[in-house]
């Protein structure tokens, strides 16, 4: 059978939207975990001798720049398209994150920080309604978690290069900087436009509370919240958590290792289920399984294998579990306002990629993160499975591919 012109080009333009949305999500792993590698070098005396306080209080306004950049840019999608918005975006990324090793003072570097945080958010929100809205239909979910790949990815990268630069931390920003100009040139030539419908210049945060949305509004915002208490605060005191308990420091940083390797192990599992067998179901089922195994990683282990394995499978469950809530917000919502309800989910969710962190700090602090951390985690993701239960089953594929 042959491929008609017009066919074929509407192929390659999804590829490209597929290529360009994952490239687009490297860069939000990227940036976290170049953050992460750069404090130890900045808190110490012999090279940036910032306080361990005020890089904590960049980190900080860095995540609600990236909070609010998610809620704002959502909305201006599903208002003007997806195209200019998402070129915004990467060009403040990219313009701050290069601007951030030449500021004089913690001060100056929370403020670039919550810039570039403003245009990173908005990223994520833009490019996954974009994979959905051209997904084929009943593969919404894989198109979903299919970019979060390149998260994991980009924390890869961060890691290495980090590792690279060593004192030379203005590396990883030039780098990542450097690197998002040039995703912004792919970006102009090869990212086409999806059409703004009619009632999206109506569209806002009031159209996502009304009456027909509410319940699910408000259980998607709550569920995105715990689902980042977990991955933040897994991601950011895993290692001292765990050293915290006995095992060696080396074998903490396998398990954050092992973690993340189920967590993209768990994103093509959980998008197959979702799309097999209905988001809400499997919504429910992988909140329920982060909850039991959390609290499973709470009771010592004299078997490292065995250990190792259940980190693996909390990893497989925990990751997609935050990455469905993207996914249910393109059932729960028509096209003209998914890039809305992801941002917004996204959005209210940062806050608990926030207190998810502080809370266990915290406990490391007063010698009670194990187990304690593991039975706050597992409740956060029990409180999860009840909201998302309360939300009405979607009745149909209401964003679907463009037509």
């Amino acid at each position: 059978m042959s491929t008609s012109p017009e066919n074929t080009n509407t192929l390659r333009i999804s590829g490209w939207i597929a290529t360009l949305c994952f490239l687009i999500v490297v860069f939000e792993g990227y940036d976290i975990v170049a953050l992460g590698a750069t404090i130890p070098v900045l808190t110490d005396p012999q090279v940036g001798g910032y306080s361990v306080s005020s890089m904590n209080w960049v980190n900080t306004f860095s995540l609600i720049g990236v909070g609010i950049g998610a809620a704002i840019m959502g909305r201006l999608a599903d208002r003007f398209g997806r195209r200019r918005p998402l070129l915004i975006a990467v060009l403040v990324f990219s313009v701050f994150t290069l601007a951030f090793p030449f500021m004089p003072s913690a001060v100056a570097m929370g403020a670039v920080r919550l810039i570039a945080g403003l245009g990173l958010g908005g990223c994520m929100p833009v490019a996954l309604a974009l994979m959905q809205e051209n997904a084929p239909v009943g593969r919404r979910a894989l198109a979903n978690n299919l970019p979060m790949v390149g998260y994991h990815l980009g924390a890869v990268l961060a890691s290495l290069a980090g590792k690279y630069a060593g004192i030379h931390w203005s590396l990883l920003y030039y780098l990542g900087g450097g690197l998002g100009l040039l995703l912004l040139a792919l970006l102009w030539f090869k990212l086409p436009d999806s059409p703004v419908t009619p009632s999206a210049e109506r569209t806002g945060i009031a159209q996502v509370l009304a009456p027909r949305y509410l319940r699910s509004s408000i259980g998607l915002w709550i569920a995105a919240f715990m689902g980042l208490v977990l991955v933040y605060g897994l991601n950011a005191w895993l290692p001292k958590i765990m050293s915290g308990a006995g095992y060696p420091v080396a074998d903490s940083l396998t398990m954050l290792f092992v973690l993340n390797l189920g967590a993209i192990t768990g994103l093509f599992i959980s998008a197959f289920a979702a799309d097999a067998k209905g988001i809400k179901l499997v919504s429910v089922l992988w909140f329920a399984a982060s909850a039991v195994l959390l609290v499973l990683l709470a009771i010592p282990f004299g078997s490292q294998i065995v250990l190792t394995t259940v980190i693996f499978v909390t990893g497989i469950f925990v990751f997609s579990a935050q990455c469905l809530m993207y996914v249910y917000a393109g059932h729960i919502y028509p096209r003209d306002m998914v890039a809305t309800g992801i941002g917004l989910a996204s959005g209210i969710g940062r806050f608990g990629a926030i207190i998810g962190p502080y809370l266990t700090g915290l406990m490391v602090a007063a010698g009670t993160a194990y187990p304690g951390a593991f039975f706050l985690y597992g409740g956060a993701a029990l409180v999860a499975v009840v909201v998302i239960a309360q939300i009405p089953k979607p009745s149909r594929d209401v964003a679907g591919p463009a037509s």
